[in-house]
């Protein structure tokens, strides 16, 4: 198996494996922009099985997104104090707003993966990693070529985390109004 054995053990639990240098890193990672290019995933073993490599035209981004409420901008006109709540309970996870702001950050690139780099009291850091299309390197590799003619996957909903909130993880029974979408399947039940 090798080394990645040991990297994965190592970060189930960060604190208690990396003790100080987890503590120290995110505290220079608050500090950072937003939307942070890196030259080398965090957790090499979590990139590798998301199709990293390190080669040109894939690149690995830190993206920090916010924990806790969201709220929807201001409400103008009227007083309705039932429904003019202004907190908003969102439809995707973390990991698929983090892959989409990368992604409008890069437009050029085409979401591969991501995954959880670390998470404080306040924030959470996913890296994603991102095939250039149209870099030739990317358009010689066979197994990376999809690359080449996808279209925005990550705001489509189309890359792992966004399948999965959009409840596409389950099939058969109990998932019958889950395809092709839930909007679509509401729009059929409305016709009936």
């Amino acid at each position: 198996m090798g080394y990645l054995k040991y990297v994965r053990e190592a970060w189930k639990n960060p604190r208690k494996h990396l003790g100080k240098a987890y503590q120290d890193k995110l505290i220079k990672w608050r500090k950072e922009p937003v939307t942070v290019r890196v030259e080398r995933p965090t957790r090499i073993d979590r990139a590798r099985s998301l199709g990293y490599k390190a080669k040109q035209g894939v690149i690995v981004v830190r993206q920090r997104v916010s924990k806790g409420g969201h709220v929807r901008p201001a409400i103008k006109g009227g007083r309705r104090p039932k429904t003019n709540t202004r907190r908003m309970a969102l439809k995707v996870s973390y990991q698929v707003i983090a892959e989409q702001r990368a992604n409008k950050k890069y437009p050029n690139c085409e979401v591969a993966g991501s995954y959880l780099a670390a998470e404080d009291g306040q924030h959470k850091w996913f890296e994603i990693i991102l095939y250039d299309r149209d870099h030739p390197v990317i358009k010689a590799d066979e197994r990376l070529r999809w690359a080449y003619d996808a279209r925005n996957k990550a705001a489509r909903g189309l890359t792992s985390a966004g399948r999965k909130s959009r409840g596409l993880r389950n099939k058969g029974k109990g998932a019958e109004k889950a395809r092709p979408s839930r909007a679509a399947a509401a729009r059929r039940k409305s016709k009936d």
